[in-house]
């Protein structure tokens, strides 16, 4: 017995081609448009190539957010033993690695600072402060640290002249500190989760304007083509319409979840993604969860849309608002998260369906939505894809047999 949906051209078109059994059924249909899918040219060339546009993006971040080198290389003489241990000291403070190398005379730091091996050389200290010899210019963080090394020890050849013990102030001014106490403590990770918030919602986005039209496409062409009334000689409607919601549904997920695979850990590893790896995967499955409730509720509009028209010509009529349904809510998330991610109006938008999908994982992977709001939008989402799941059904089914002129809604209700 096939399992195709194709009539076999040795039986009878009236002959079942399918095997009897809801389940069976259904797999068949969800197995024939993944597959179709899968080796459709657009999705083997897209999809390697907005692999690559991800990659370049973070590396693009990584390379020109950088402010500057984070470790230089100075060169000092033997006898500047305590002016080394200074400058790698006060550099840590500053964020700065500072590798210290002996240098045999003035000389020879010179020569070494022109062949590149030193970023700097300290050929002279004294009360009056260090000379420093580079090659083109230092950048404002080592000349920070060159500059509270040298006020440091100017105040240490003062004090000793005075007739004061350096260590022993050194001791006290390093144990002097003030004692914090932080009424509203902050999210270190704050910027990069409200980053990786943007970025969640702009994919989400992308992929339910790609693959959510393509359901109503493919409803519209098997429609023009006449292939539906040979899929609906064996099969029900509501297989044909959730086989097809289903498989490519199972593609588009297929998809996001090889970006965040990707995309997460280069993100991690570049620096960009500057939060733990445990943040960052709990927001990456918490956007695959929402992708696959937001996309359930569209494919079944844009399904049911589609079923209403013969033409392709015709599908923007149709999808058109359905489309500004996806657009408007990801705008606006974006809009506002930067700026204020504890907003009233995303937090009640992360509940609504039809925006739900869009702004919750931004909500999430920024931090700032609490747990009861997110199990309270779950449940209303999934209650609103069972509820639609019968509408949308009866829609398809009144309209996807009559062909020709634009199916009304309300006559598509009214069909038995």
């Amino acid at each position: 017995m096939s399992d195709t949906l194709e009539p076999d051209d040795d039986q009878p078109t009236t002959d079942p081609v399918i095997p009897p059994g809801s389940a069976r059924v259904l797999w068949l249909i969800v197995r024939r448009e993944i597959t179709t899918r899968f080796r459709s040219r657009v999705f083997r060339i897209m999809t390697p190539l907005f692999v690559v546009a991800l990659l370049l993006g973070i590396g693009a971040d990584a390379l020109f957010s950088a402010t500057g080198p984070t470790r230089v290389t100075v060169g000092l003489l033997a006898t500047d033993g305590p002016t080394a241990t200074a400058l790698t000291a006060t550099g840590k403070t500053g964020g700065l690695d500072v590798h210290t190398v002996t240098i045999t005379d003035p000389a020879d730091g010179e020569r070494q600072v022109r062949a590149g091996t030193l970023d700097a050389a300290v050929t002279a200290t004294g009360p009056t402060g260090l000379r420093v010899v580079v090659r083109h210019s230092l950048d404002d963080l080592s000349t920070a640290v060159f500059t509270a090394v040298a006020r440091q020890q100017a105040l240490r050849a003062q004090i000793t002249t005075l007739g004061g013990d350096p260590t022993q102030i050194d001791t006290t001014v390093a144990a002097a500190g003030i004692h914090l106490d932080v009424l509203e403590p902050t999210d270190p990770h704050a910027n990069s989760r409200i980053g990786l918030g943007v970025i969640t919602g702009i994919l989400i986005y992308i992929s339910l304007l790609i693959f959510g039209p393509a359901v109503a496409q493919g409803v519209i062409e098997e429609k023009s083509s006449r292939v539906v009334e040979l899929l609906l000689a064996t099969v029900k409607p509501w297989q044909l319409m959730a086989g097809k919601v289903l498989g490519i549904g199972t593609v588009a997920l297929f998809q996001l979840a090889l970006y965040a695979a990707i995309g997460v850990p280069f993100g991690l590893r570049t620096g960009v993604l500057n939060l733990p790896a445990a943040i960052a995967a709990s927001s990456a499955l918490w956007s695959l969860l929402w992708f696959l409730l937001g996309f359930g509720l569209y494919a079944l509009l844009f399904a049911a849309t589609g079923a209403l028209v013969s033409r392709q010509e015709d599908a923007a009529g149709v999808t058109t608002p359905l489309v500004m349904m996806i657009i408007i809510p990801y705008v606006i998330g974006i809009s506002i998260l930067p700026g204020n991610p504890h907003s009233g109006l995303l937090a009640v938008l992360s509940v609504v369906p039809f925006t739900a999908p869009l702004i919750m994982p931004m909500l999430i992977a920024a931090g700032t939505a609490a747990g009861w709001l997110i199990a309270l939008a779950v449940t209303v989402n999934v209650a609103s894809i069972v509820v639609l799941v019968r509408v949308a059904g009866r829609v398809y089914a009144g309209a996807v047999r009559r062909t020709g002129s634009r199916v009304r809604l309300t006559e598509a209700l009214r069909a038995r």
